[in-house]
């Protein structure tokens, strides 16, 4: 029996709910947190969809289509059809095992990628404190909590350290709010429990020892998510197949109902007729588009994981080869990322040991908050602190952008903090010169600023150092930092990456316009624009944004190309103003500050290193912080586009075209033009080669500008190609049944070697703007296409022909039917020429 906490736990001292949930402050064994695992379940606020061999296999029966073929089918067996039922049921089966091994490979592969970006949290587990996967916290674990991470389940705070908290995905809080540990009435509302952290939210700043409670579906965030019935919002790529599917099916209904009641009226059989209409209804409809999508999507996530790219969300990778503005912060991304100390300086500008001193201090106590310029400064130098120990610390965060340490050194007790330099003064009310005198801030600040914005000017970025004596006080917060005395500047740089205006140009020539978001101050920001190729760069800064009205940000947002001073909240709203603008925008981030500005994406990216709450919030995951390989990330999105229209286009030209052509032959003809059985094989060869398509190569021309799911292009292409397949296909029955007078064992036959040769080689056409001898299909592609023309002009020669009603052809009824096949390919290319010429996409 698990232990259960009581219904209102932050009304129950911690040591008794330790007590309750059978755990101690050093948490729980391993072996004890497998058990609850399996108790509890994984900490999921929705199931894991785990799609089963047997669920993955019956999913590609489930079009209604299909299930009344069989339904159809087991009828024709029970009236004694046996032959013709079995080969049906056979044909289905195999297209469905097809579709199934593509599919499973395709849900094997993405599995796998997403295990190397998941989101972790510290934990104690036998007295040690591991990083154990979110989803395996159990109720009883007792969680270490910094800057970044999210709460990994309803906790109760054991202690806690300057503790701020992003409660906004919960209760809609601006705001971050404070905790701290506490004993509180039990019937408070959500907001007011201050010492309870909710899953869902993340930590801003501080730090902190909290007991986890409820897990998953249990937890608040589980329970308003399940009355929500939280779904990923649909990308534009989805929202458009799911159109398209749509507009087919329309078709196929009425298509179906109308053939079916003619073919009635014209007094066929009953059961005869409905098997046509149901084997025009399999061809008409895209039943292989999800599968299709899938294999592409997958393919394509393997292809960008090669580049150093994980996809998290499968549906993003349309959004992201149709990206054209990229926003990101230029740290690490257009500079090295490694930064690196210029230089310590004195109130007068000139070297201060005692200003390095001080530095080094602050940054080799701190524990809060790990970041590039503590590693700076204590690779740069190693001075003896052998008599120093740390008393206390104020993590550093992004409202007070500083960090302030608390240390001893025999009875003097010395804070000192480190950060921004406006903040650090913000902090300060007299300033210490190079001779060692304290004087008035006030009488400073104007020299202080100006030497600001020259270093600012130089690109260097500047840090105020600050220190304060305390007596014999051995802890500190927040509040203390007052009244303290500004002793000089911590300069440091992070140069260029190698290489990056030359990525930077290739973006451009794919298409895609960066813009540079950042918070460092106008004139650093400029200087980096200016080292990155950006020729006297407009910036605009947070605090113009907040004056501008949304009409106006528009204009500006669309012109300017860097961004200074900027707060998370602009961040969010330059996005969302950018996206009105009609631009697919891409937002590149891995910090706290981000995360607003993720959400507000169309395709939201971050790195591997990035704080959790970034990485959860990001569809796509760079193993490696460089524009280089996001880069290849977008060629491979719009090669997995790109392979996914040739599909769309070829179920909407040779196939639709065959299939409403049969229709309509139906009509006129004294006998159906094709058996049920024969439209079935055709379907399923037409449909081997288009299974490949997923691997196919694409022109250089599809991938070198952003493109975007367009029904009205698709519409076009479908009249055009669909309408000249259908020309050719009354061309092969005028030939069949007048020149050759061929019987209706021949008309089949003749017609359904016509049928799946066009439909297979109109894919080597189509998928192409290129004339096709110009453009090679991948290997796959060209070999299925070359094993389906031979095995449909060998299938009547074979044993197999007699089951399926089919007949050998003489020489005369080949040669006919090969040459108006070579006229349909060489019509389709000139029109195929034509209709690019005229219709853009």
């Amino acid at each position: 029996m698990a232990p259960s906490p009581p219904s209102a736990f932050w009304s129950v001292p911690g040591r008794e709910l330790l007590r309750q949930l059978e755990a101690t402050p050093r948490g729980l064994s391993d072996e004890e947190g497998q058990k609850r695992l399996q108790l509890h379940g994984a900490n999921l606020l929705r199931p894991k969809k785990h799609t089963g061999t047997l669920t993955l296999l019956l999913s590609q029966y489930k079009s209604p289509i299909i299930l009344i073929l069989l339904f159809a089918t087991a009828l024709s067996f029970y009236l004694r059809d046996h032959t013709d039922a079995i080969i049906i049921l056979s044909i289905v089966l195999v297209s469905g095992l097809l579709g199934f091994w593509q599919e499973r490979g395709a849900v094997h592969a993405v599995a796998k990628l997403l295990a190397l970006v998941q989101i972790r949290a510290a934990v104690r587990r036998d007295g040690q404190v591991k990083e154990v996967p979110v989803e395996e916290i159990v109720p009883g674990d007792v969680a270490l909590l910094k800057a970044g991470d999210v709460i990994p389940g309803d906790c109760s705070l054991l202690e806690s350290k300057d503790l701020f908290v992003n409660e906004a995905a919960l209760t809609g809080e601006t705001f971050p709010v404070e905790k701290e540990a506490g004993v509180l009435a039990p019937d408070l509302p959500l907001s007011q429990r201050t010492s309870v952290l909710f899953m869902g939210t993340h930590v801003v700043s501080g730090t902190a020892t909290a007991l986890v409670v409820l897990t998953g579906r249990a937890t608040e965030f589980g329970q308003v998510s399940a009355q929500l019935a939280l779904k990923a919002p649909e990308t534009e790529f989805e929202r458009g197949v799911r159109r398209f599917g749509y507009f087919l099916m329309e078709v196929t209904l009425l298509l179906v109902i109308a053939i079916f009641a003619i073919n009635v009226f014209l007094k066929r059989p009953v059961l005869e007729s409905f098997l046509f209409s149901l084997a025009l209804a399999v061809g008409l409809t895209p039943q292989l588009l999800p599968a299709i999508i899938s294999i592409n999507l997958a393919l394509g996530a393997k292809r960008m994981a090669a580049g150093q790219v994980i996809v998290k969300r499968l549906a993003a990778i349309e959004n992201f080869g149709s990206m054209n503005v990229l926003c990101a912060d230029k740290t690490g991304t257009l500079t090295a990322g490694v930064v690196q100390l210029h230089s310590a300086q004195g109130l007068e500008g000139r070297e201060s040991e005692k200003v390095l001193f001080y530095a080094y201090l602050n940054a080799f106590f701190e524990t809060g908050f790990a970041n590039p310029i503590d590693q700076a400064i204590r690779k740069h130098c190693c001075p003896d602190i052998s008599g120093y120990r740390k008393l206390d610390e104020v993590p550093y965060d992004f409202l007070r952008k500083r960090l302030s340490i608390l240390v001893a050194k025999g009875g003097e007790h010395l804070m000192i903090a480190k950060g921004a330099l406006t903040n650090v003064l913000a902090a300060c009310s007299q300033a210490e010169n190079g001779q060692g005198q304290v004087v008035e801030l006030a009488g400073v600040r104007e020299e202080i600023m100006e030497r600001f914005a020259g270093f600012s000017a130089q690109g260097l970025r500047t840090l105020g150092i600050a220190y304060r004596h305390l007596g014999t006080e051995t802890a500190i917060t927040k509040d203390q930092e007052t009244g303290m005395t500004f002793l000089g500047f911590l300069l440091v740089y992070d140069p260029p990456k190698e290489g990056i205006i030359d990525t930077i140009r290739q973006m451009k020539r794919l298409g895609v316009s960066l813009k540079i978001i950042t918070g460092d101050n106008a004139l650093v920001a400029a200087s980096v624009g200016r080292q990155v190729g950006f020729a006297h760069p407009d910036v605009l800064t947070g605090p113009e944004i907040a004056r501008l009205s949304d009409e106006a940000l528009l204009r500006k947002a669309q012109e300017t190309r860097v961004f200074a001073e900027v707060e998370p909240n602009q961040k969010e709203r330059l996005i969302r103003t950018l996206r009105q603008g009609g631009h697919v925008v891409g937002f590149m981030g891995d910090g706290i500050n981000d995360v607003s500005a993720l959400h507000a994406a169309d395709v939201s990216i971050s790195v591997d290193s990035a704080v959790d709450v970034a990485k959860e919030a990001a569809d796509i995951v760079l193993l490696e912080k460089d524009l280089g390989v996001l880069i290849q990330g977008i060629h491979a999105g719009r090669t997995t586009f790109a392979n996914t229209l040739k599909y769309v286009f070829m179920a909407t030209s040779a196939n639709f075209g065959n299939m409403f052509s049969m229709a309509g032959a139906s009509l006129f003809l004294s006998f159906l033009p094709l058996l049920p059985k024969q439209i079935l094989l055709t379907n399923l060869l037409t449909d081997l080669p288009e299974m490949t398509i997923a691997t196919d190569s694409v022109d250089r021309e599809l991938v070198e500008k952003p493109r975007r799911w367009d029904i009205k292009f698709i519409r076009k292409f479908m009249i055009t190609f669909g309408v000249i397949s259908s020309v050719f296909d009354y061309l092969t029955f005028g030939a069949l049944l007048w020149i050759l007078q061929a019987t209706e064992a021949q008309f089949r036959t003749g017609w359904f070697q016509e049928s799946v040769i066009s439909a297979a080689i109109i894919v080597l056409v189509i998928r192409s703007r290129r004339p096709f001898f110009q453009s090679l299909p991948g290997k796959y592609l060209l070999t299925a296409t070359l094993l389906v023309v031979a095995a449909t002009i060998i299938f009547p020669y074979t044993p197999l022909a007699v089951f399926f009603n089919f007949q050998p052809l003489s020489l005369e009824f080949l040669a006919l039917i090969g040459l108006i096949i070579l006229l349909y390919i060489g019509s389709a290319e000139v029109a195929k020429r034509f209709f690019y010429r005229r219709v853009q996409a």
